[in-house]
This record gives C-alpha cells, structure tokens and sequence, in this order.
C-alpha cells in the first residue's frame, strides 16, 4: 500500500474570512467529493487554545484527506479549487503528509487508512484518535480533557497538537506529532492521559474510536510563522 494521508490546517483572521471558514463546513462537501483521486475526507474545525476545549475555535479549520500517493496529494492539494479557495482566503496554512503505520477502529463506520507496506519508526511520528463521545458520557469525558491539555502544553517533546473535530462535543479528534515513538508511548501511558485511557476501557465512553499512528513524509507551508517539523528535537 502507498496511501498517503494529508492534514492541512487554515487559519482564518478577519471575521469575513472566519465565517466563510465556518459556513465551508457545510458548503464545501459537493466541491470535496468531485476532487480527482480523493479518498476519505472529512472537514473539521478546532477548539479554543491548543484545540483541547470544548469552546469552539472560530479561527482555525482542518482538511483530512486520503490519496493514492505523495506526488498525488501535492498535485491535488496544489490544483484543486477548493484547496486553493482555502489558501487564499486563509492568513496562513500548513499541510503535513503521513504514510499510516498502525491503524485500529474506524471512523464513521469505515476503516479510512491503510496501512503502509513499509513500517518506519524511526523517526517522527504522528497520532491521530478520533472518538464518538456517547452523548450522555459528555460531561464525563469534557471533565477529564483540562487535565489532558494541561500536561501536553508541558511536555517538552511534543512538536505539535490540536484537537480539531466534525461536530463540536461528539465527535473529537487529537492529532500530535512526537520525536520518536518511546516519547509518543511515555505521554500516552502516563498521568491524566493513561487515566483517560483507562476510564475509557471501563466505563465505555465512546459509540465508536479509531487510533491511528504515522510515519511523517514530509510538510508544506507555516504555522505560527513557521514548520513545526523544524523544532529542534535534540
């Protein structure tokens, strides 16, 4: 398999452009669907701060996107009209590119990364969950992210993280990129995260999850003025 996976986040700055961002959430679904050699795509917005908030985050939307390769993605990505309608009306962008490495669960009932023939762990990765949050487990489950924001805000080897979702309170997704996989294991089993996890196995939060880890390929564009893959993870 070389299925490619996309993640391009926007920022948006003028109230204009943010309610533009806000309305393509709907509007842009037709547009998405006819892009040449797309495969599952979602469109998500993010919540306030790092995106672990259940306030919703006017400013900032992503694009997750599947293709059959890498030289694919980057034409697609560059020439697609709704990517570039994107582009120009965003204050900045950045796209980065994973080949999936390990995937579990699915997402809207289907299984929307396949996993690379080739594994390679040996150097930056990313991790991507996605939840369903059962609707009346909400209050739970939002009363333990705080905790979780906090202690990834701190982590000194976290290159990058945000939590953006469809659906604002039901549908939540965490992406993050690590140095290495011992660092990315060592947050995950620990603190409030590893209390997360466990609350999740036994008191059955979600309707439906999805864990998925990535090899990074490569990345495009600046956020916050810059690549995050640049930070120096010495």
């Amino acid at each position: 398999m070389t299925q490619v996976v996309s993640i391009t986040f926007y920022r948006f700055g003028p109230v204009a452009a943010r309610l533009w961002a806000f309305a393509m959430m709907g509007l842009a679904r037709p547009a998405m669907a006819r892009v040449p050699d797309i495969g599952f795509w979602k469109l998500c917005g993010s919540g306030t701060g790092e995106g672990f908030t259940p306030r919703p985050n006017t400013a900032v939307y992503a694009i997750i996107s599947t293709w059959p390769d890498l030289a694919t993605a980057r034409a697609r990505l560059d020439q697609a009209a709704v990517f570039r309608r994107y582009r120009v009306r965003a204050a900045e962008s950045w796209t980065v590119f994973l080949s999936p490495q390990s995937v579990r669960g699915a997402w809207s009932g289907v299984a929307p990364f396949a996993v690379s023939d080739t594994q390679d762990t040996s150097g930056p990765l990313a991790a991507l969950t996605r939840a369903t949050v059962k609707p009346g487990l909400m209050r739970r489950f939002w009363s333990r992210v705080p905790d979780i924001s906090r202690v990834i805000g701190r982590d000194p080897n976290v290159m990058f993280k945000i939590g953006i979702g469809e659906v604002p309170w039901l549908h939540q997704v965490t992406f993050s990129i690590w140095p290495d996989a011992a660092r990315m294991a060592a947050f995950a089993r620990s603190g409030p995260h590893g209390d997360a996890i466990r609350a999740v196995r036994d008191e059955g939060w979600f309707q439906e999850e999805l864990y998925a880890r990535f090899a990074l390929l490569d990345d495009t564009g600046t956020w916050g003025g810059a690549s995050p893959l640049r930070k120096d993870t010495a």
